[in-house]
């Protein structure tokens, strides 16, 4: 089986009604990892890099592992997946290196950092969309900006910053002229570990405030229009569980109190039209704290396998319960794998002034 365009994993989840994973990776353990829980679940994936990602893996060593895995596992359909792209040249560069997905996050400016204005968000996702395409690619756009910092890229917006949060008014207009085939929406989701502001009196952290009525909103504004079971992104999805931070503070570390994304909310999400949502910090939590654990009972360690085994398999057992939780479990063989050449055609068929497959103008 081929890596298959994104578009086509997040259409059969919503026949259906449930979300993907999409899992940040950028070496071989973690590719592994997640490899061997879906291939346990039989669930469909999206396995994505980010731009710090390409950097440090110089490339073509992580599209090489990403070929791996789809060598190694032909049963499951597997979309991969440009993070935050940031300009239609980065986007053109996955799109060479085979990636059959591509974000470009247009909510900031190309320098990743400062907040971009509405015109500025349409017209360089539009020409993404124009190019990506007529490649088969699927586009990811995001509308609004998200807190926190990932890889470099974000403005730093504070977890409970409102002013930057999806507008529901915008979303049909955005999507009619961008042509987009998923969209990412800021509803109080943030990059990282560190997601809230909010503490007891005793200092304990609580849930992040999340914005989840944006969501109702943004799904009955698109149906409105004709835009039935139009998929939607949620980022910054990791739930931080308490326990791999008290495992990393345990074994030297120095993580302060924090606390993630309930899955409660995402699943509320999910039930309104998420389909893709995005998980990185988690599983850098699972992998720092098998690593530090190893290292500090075993300081005589020198192998790197004997810490990258244990870490492996912890972060092989933090995708198990996100694929169970999301729902995608047991999908893998619902439906025959499209290629780009399928994808191209239909994009060709469905052009429209509005440059994506819908059919609206």
């Amino acid at each position: 089986m081929p890596l298959v365009p994104m578009k086509q994993l997040l259409d059969e989840a919503a026949k259906v009604g449930y979300g993907i994973g999409a899992f940040n990776v950028n070496n071989m353990e973690q590719i592994q990892a997640i490899m061997q829980a879906c291939k346990e679940t039989l669930s469909p994936v999206i396995i994505q890099a980010s731009r710090g990602a390409l950097k440090y893996s110089n490339l073509i060593y992580l599209k090489k592992l990403m070929e791996a895995a789809v060598i190694e596992n032909p049963e499951i359909p597997i979309a991969m997946h440009l993070d935050h792209g940031n300009s239609l040249a980065t986007c053109k560069q996955a799109i060479e290196l085979g990636f059959t997905s591509v974000m470009i996050d247009a909510s900031l400016k190309e320098d990743g950092k400062e907040v971009a204005g509405y015109e500025y968000q349409v017209e360089t996702t539009r020409s993404v969309v124009e190019y990506a395409h007529q490649h088969g690619v699927t586009v990811e756009a995001e509308l609004g900006a998200l807190g926190g910092i990932e890889d470099g890229h974000g403005a730093g917006l504070a977890a409970d910053d409102t002013t930057h949060l999806t507008d529901p008014d915008q979303v049909v207009d955005f999507v009619q002229k961008t042509g987009c085939d998923c969209l990412a929406v800021a509803i109080g989701t943030s990059h990282g570990a560190y997601k809230t502001l909010r503490y007891d009196k005793d200092g304990n952290a609580l849930p992040p405030a999340l914005a989840l009525d944006r969501i109702e909103k943004i799904e009955k504004n698109l149906e409105a229009a004709g835009f039935k079971n139009y998929p939607l992104v949620m980022h910054g999805s990791s739930s931080v569980p308490q326990e791999l931070v008290d495992q990393i503070n345990k074994y030297g570390g120095k993580m302060k109190a924090t606390m993630g994304i309930p899955m409660t909310d995402i699943q509320f999400g999910i039930k309104r039209g998420v389909r893709k949502i995005n998980v990185d910090t988690d599983g850098r939590l699972a992998i720092t704290a098998a690593i530090r654990k190893v290292l500090y009972e075993n300081p005589e360690k020198f192998d790197p396998r004997d810490y990258l085994k244990p870490a492996r398999e912890a972060l092989y057992k933090v995708i198990l319960g996100k694929v169970k939780d999301f729902g995608q479990a047991g999908h893998a063989k619902d439906y025959a794998p499209m290629s780009l050449e399928d994808m191209k055609k239909i994009y060709a068929k469905g052009s429209s002034s509005c440059g994506c497959c819908c059919g609206k103008s």
